[in-house]
């Protein structure tokens, strides 16, 4: 049994021929110019339109060293992807790369893994579009035709968990107008003009809806008309991206830029998971490695190429940022439009909200079309049913496989409300990157491998790796110098989450204004929603302790302690131990340097993101491993084989 839990595929040709269950081959039609702007187009999304500002709020100027940091990362791995796509250039991404390295669990594991980015990710795409969307027809002004502004019914464009939790948690504050929070009171007022039966309301995200059908219709239809639509809507991204920068330029005061890290370094790693959001994609690049004209030459520049871009861009944008508009004050969902806005360009702050649409519709398109490709992969292993493997015969795409993949993100993305799905997106993709790297490292003492036309430049991790895991090591401790004090007394600061949510409403605003008197918190600070949270979210650990002190009598619980301390340990105390334990097997077998450290940082990533998404994902593989052992391990083609 264990034996039959890890077979392995052998390592294919570069001819796919052999994958297809009958024979069925994908179109080919993709160059290193269309890879370079997919992978563009499944980059710059979401993230930079909206993740970047609480990232920014939380660090400072000093954001870009965490765009940096995270690009080097992300292009370590991009390296180990494009050597395994040289090496192995079939669909299936890091799915079939683990089942040629690793065996049958893992990569069905991979493979499981990688539905929380592709899929799951998307969920939280089509709801982010349908917001930017929603907002976009608001702003819609035709005096000819009479239009001042086309608003939908809340009911209609409202996932049916937000409107439900709004009602029922806070209509008491509404009622008494203490409420400020633009979209708890809309999600009251969705529940309110709802039509329903009884308890029942009709309550979903109709524009949510109708993005993701058309974006699977595309992806049905064909590579082809997928490839040049996503072509277009780069050309769209980058004109607007370029416009933010080059406009912004001249409304930057270097005043904003000091403090450059007023929060330190713990305030810049908040914003871990926003930003490596913000790079998510370039991976899919290599599920259509059976549909590109030279996978093994073109895969490797096109995600390179596609990250490069994005991080030079990223970092501007950033500085443009943080420039025009004090870091604090972009903890919103639209932090390029309210810059602009800030300083009276808000037509081009309207540019921007329209720009945003086409920017979230690209990263639909890719994602859409990078799971079904997946499932394809899976299927023809016999990992999944035969249908999820079949072909259109006129389109040529796993028409199946795209049908269910628009069910999936389309159901949850009607109902669902899931704010979460950021760091769940971030730690599945993040597991999927590390064993890519890994896979690499084993791959390379692997004599029966073909070789490369792509290969990772051989860096003795023997020699220098030690003097990395000191660096690691001091990092740790002087990131951590405050924490580490509270986890040796066995406690630690309640989250700002917490402790102001055991208070009262009343006694919510009594401590606002206690920290304005106290000149803690800025007045401009007052009208915005959850500003309390939001504010002791982006100061240091010390200042949060001080505060909490100050506020001790509107909660006197300020410390949780025993397992509630060590729990959230965990994920680093999984990291520095794999680091050790690397730093033995580097001096031991002479690993190559540029693999392990992208495993490194990508695993680092992952245990920033907090025991809560850890234990979220470990749910989402055992989910899996019951359908693998169900299903999968008994039709497996080497099985049968």
């Amino acid at each position: 049994m264990a034996s039959s839990l890890f077979r392995k595929k052998v390592i294919p040709s570069a001819d796919a021929k052999d994958e297809g269950a009958s024979g069925e081959l994908l179109s080919r039609h993709l160059g290193v110019r269309d890879l370079t702007a997919m992978g563009i187009a499944a980059i710059i999304g979401a993230g930079i339109f909206s993740t970047i500002g609480n990232a920014s709020a939380n660090g400072g100027p000093a954001v870009v060293l965490l765009f940096v940091f995270t690009a080097i990362a992300c292009g370590f791995s991009a390296m180990a992807y494009a050597e395994f796509a040289s090496r192995i250039p079939l669909s299936g991404s890091a799915y079939t790369y683990s089942y040629v390295v690793f065996g049958e669990l893992i990569a069905w594991i991979i493979g499981w893994a990688l539905i929380m980015e592709y899929a799951i990710g998307n969920i939280a795409v089509a709801i982010s579009w349908s917001d930017y969307f929603t907002g976009l027809l608001k702003m819609m002004n035709i005096p000819f035709l009479g239009i001042k502004g086309i608003h939908l019914p809340e009911y209609l464009c409202m996932d049916y968990l937000s409107a439900y939790n709004a009602y029922h948690n806070h209509f008491q504050e509404y009622s008494r107008g203490m409420l400020n929070n633009s979209a708890t009171i809309e999600g009251i007022l969705a529940w309110q003009k709802a039509p329903g039966m009884g308890g029942y309301k009709l309550i979903f995200d109709a524009p949510a809806l109708f993005i993701i059908v058309l974006i699977t219709y595309l992806v049905y239809r064909g590579i082809r008309e997928s490839k040049m639509a996503g072509n277009a809507m780069v050309v769209v991204k980058l004109a607007v991206v370029l416009l933010v920068i080059c406009t912004g330029f001249f409304f930057v005061d270097a005043r904003n830029w000091s403090p450059f890290a007023p929060n330190g370094m713990g305030g810049v790693l908040k914003g871990i998971s926003a930003v490596f959001f913000a790079y998510i994609g370039f991976d899919a690049l290599s599920t259509t490695a059976e549909e590109c004209r030279n996978p093994q030459r073109d895969l490797p520049r096109g995600m390179l190429y596609s990250i490069l871009i994005c991080t030079v861009l990223y970092v501007l944008i950033a500085l443009v940022l943080t420039g025009m508009v004090p870091y604090y004050d972009l903890a919103v969902g639209d932090p390029l439009a309210h810059a602009f806005a800030a300083v009276n360009l808000h037509g081009i702050s309207g540019i921007i909200s329209m720009s945003a649409v086409v920017a979230m519709a690209g990263v639909l398109l890719v994602f859409q079309l990078g799971q079904p490709r997946i499932w394809m992969s899976m299927s023809r292993d016999g990992l999944l049913p035969p249908l999820f493997a079949k072909i259109h015969p006129r389109y040529k795409t796993p028409w199946f496989s795209t049908i269910i993949t628009g069910f999936v993100v389309a159901i949850p993305a009607l109902f669902l409300n899931l704010t979460a799905v950021t760091d769940l997106c971030s730690i599945g993709t993040l597991f999927a990157f590390v064993m890519v790297c890994g896979g690499v490292l084993v791959l390379e003492k692997r004599k029966d491998a073909p070789a490369p036309r792509f290969k990772i430049p051989y860096i003795n991790a023997g020699i220098w790796y030690p003097l990395i895991f000191i660096g690691i090591v001091s990092a740790l401790l002087f990131t951590r110098t405050e924490a580490m004090q509270d986890f040796l007394l066995s406690r630690k600061l309640q989250s700002p989450e917490s402790f102001v949510g055991a208070m009262s409403p009343p006694e919510q605003f009594e401590a606002l204004k206690k920290c304005q008197d106290m000149n803690l918190i800025p007045l401009s600070f007052y009208a915005k929603p959850n500003v309390l949270i939001n504010w002791l979210n982006s100061q240091t650990y010390g200042e949060q302790t001080r505060v909490m002190q100050i506020l001790s009598k509107e909660n006197g619980k300020m410390y949780e302690s025993g397992w509630e301390v060590f729990r959230h340990q965990i994920p680093v105390w999984i990291f520095i131990l794999t680091a050790l334990v690397f730093l033995y097997l580097s001096i031991r077998h002479r690993l190559s340097l540029i693999p392990l450290t992208g495993l490194l940082s990508c695993l680092y990533m992952m245990s920033e993101l907090g025991i809560s998404n850890w234990i979220g994902f470990a749910l989402w593989l055992m989910a899996g491993l019951v359908i693998y052992f169900l299903y999968g391990h008994r039709h497996s083609r080497l099985n049968k084989a």
